[in-house]
């Protein structure tokens, strides 16, 4: 594989490489770089933080100190969205971390119970590579999902169609692929679904419909699991996988021709890895028109930069200040669809935040952030007062490692190794007047061109 394509593919899977990783798998085959990052991410390891004060009390302790556990659950989940950061920044299983965020943007979820939270990130760390159709039983039993799309409510004198809605329109099959009728009845399917305090999975059998269901033209006495069957065997669904994996890892413009290679893989097995390798190994994946093309999510921009400079923010919370203001909070979905995606990710307010953001993490330089409004939000608890005026980001930036693995770089090589896009006109006049300048000024300058926004 040529250097482009390697960087390609390590943009795609992960968040960037760094030169001396990169000459390691320069003498390589294609095979043997795609196999290698499967075999590191075999292994599944759990992101957790410590859940003692929710797990050790009693039943009535839990009662009588509702409001107190409320508030402390809520600091936990910052302090979880800062460990998932971390883990992305310092990933050991590259690609199921990769995946991980992907199913996190299609199994769209959010509670402000610490537990749920944390055991449904893994549930999705956990399925991220394995048999789709046990990862969507999986994640119609998770106690978040349960409570985000209403299935507790859905019992068998008063059906709730919310959970039975959503499966089908954004997790298997995509709109307009069913009848109000399917949802109908595969909602009682899902009659009396709960969960125990610490999360686990129960059925209340009092609340749940015993009754024959007819869905998709087959008739018995369903249960949740039966019904995810029924639609795995729609042909549709193992398509509609197939392209939101392919608008996320390849390109936001379908290409028929490739979904319907894809669809053929995956139908039947519903192998994710199996899925992902082909993808992967493709000659496809790696064409001029695949290359550079797609806009960084803002957790892809700042992780990237991270690869390239590490940096520590000196002050956690302003981590969630910088999602706040690129767009995309981890584990705080917009609505039920996730976020768009795609030129979604870039409007007037945040090109101007990502653009000067490598100076601001990089240098310590000022951030304003006036621009976006009231960003009063229990997620990031700064007040009003505050985020109306200009800041400081403090950070540690660790040069040192910057300067070792760039070590012998030219400017114009480091060009490069950071941008995979094509460079305009006007771009290429900037960098040869910077042509000579230091090399840890002319990083920040290639960070902050609009070329570094794609990849």
């Amino acid at each position: 594989m040529n250097t482009t394509h390697i960087l390609h593919l390590y943009n795609r899977i992960g968040f960037g490489i760094i030169p001396k990783e990169l000459n390691k798998l320069q003498h390589k085959e294609k095979h043997q770089i795609v196999d290698d990052l499967f075999s590191s991410s075999t292994h599944f390891s759990p992101l957790e933080i410590d859940v003692n004060f929710l797990t050790k009390l009693s039943k009535t302790e839990r009662k009588s100190k509702k409001r107190e556990l409320i508030k402390k659950s809520r600091k936990k989940i910052r302090e979880y969205n800062l460990a998932w950061l971390n883990r992305l920044f310092n990933p050991t299983e590259l690609l199921r971390e990769k995946m991980t965020l992907f199913w996190a943007n299609h199994f769209v979820c959010e509670d402000k119970n610490i537990l749920y939270v944390q055991r449904y990130n893994n549930t999705l760390r956990k399925h991220a590579l394995g048999n789709f159709g046990d990862f969507v039983k999986a994640i119609s039993k998770e106690p978040a999902m349960l409570k985000y799309l209403n299935n507790k409510q859905n019992k068998k004198k008063n059906p709730n169609e919310n959970f039975a809605r959503e499966l089908m329109e954004l997790f298997m099959l995509g709109q307009g692929n069913y009848t109000e009728t399917d949802i109908k009845e595969s909602a009682k399917a899902f009659t009396g679904y709960n969960h125990n305090f610490n999360g686990k999975f129960i059925i209340r059998p009092r609340h749940h419909n015993t009754s024959e269901k007819l869905f998709f033209g087959q008739q018995g006495n369903f249960n949740g699991d039966d019904i995810i069957d029924i639609i795995l065997e729609q042909k549709q669904c193992a398509r509609f996988i197939c392209e939101k994996i392919y608008q996320y890892f390849v390109n936001d413009t379908i290409n028929k021709e490739h979904i319907n290679e894809m669809t053929t893989v995956f139908y039947g097995n519903y192998n994710i890895e199996k899925l992902m390798k082909h993808m992967l190994l493709s000659d496809w994946f790696y064409a001029s028109e695949n290359i550079g093309t797609k806009i960084k999510s803002p957790i892809e921009f700042l992780v990237g930069m991270n690869t390239i400079v590490p940096y520590k923010m000196e002050k956690p919370k302003q981590s969630m200040l910088l999602q706040k203001l690129l767009g995309q909070i981890l584990l705080n979905p917009p609505n039920v669809a996730g976020w768009k995606g795609g030129k979604s990710w870039i409007d007037s307010n945040t090109i101007v935040t990502r653009l000067r953001l490598p100076s601001v993490l990089l240098n310590n330089a000022e951030i304003h952030y006036s621009d976006k409004g009231d960003f009063e939000d229990s997620n990031t608890n700064f007040s009003e007062k505050k985020l109306r005026k200009k800041a400081f980001i403090k950070t540690i930036t660790n040069w040192d490692v910057f300067n070792k693995n760039y070590k012998g770089l030219t400017n114009k090589e480091l060009i490069s190794n950071i941008l995979v896009s094509p460079i305009s006109i006007g771009t290429k006049n900037v960098l040869n007047v910077a042509s000579n300048i230091p090399q840890k000024e002319f990083c920040v300058q290639l960070l902050s061109l609009p070329e570094y926004q794609l990849c």
